[in-house]
């Protein structure tokens, strides 16, 4: 792994705790019949985030 600076670090920091956020806030949507598929996509947005920052990571 490259040696990282303090702002690609803090920004890594940041899209991981969005990517949390948006695994649990679409998961509450999702639970409503009404919205299920905006929760789903919301869902698969979070787990894509966090994949991509583990990626970047490595």
């Amino acid at each position: 792994m490259p040696p990282m600076n303090q702002t690609a670090a803090t920004l890594l920091s940041v899209a991981m705790l969005a990517g949390f956020a948006m695994i649990v806030i679409g998961t509450r949507f999702a639970l409503t019949p009404e919205h299920r598929r905006n929760g789903g996509l919301t869902v698969l947005v979070g787990i894509i985030i966090i994949a991509n920052v583990l990626v970047l990571m490595i």
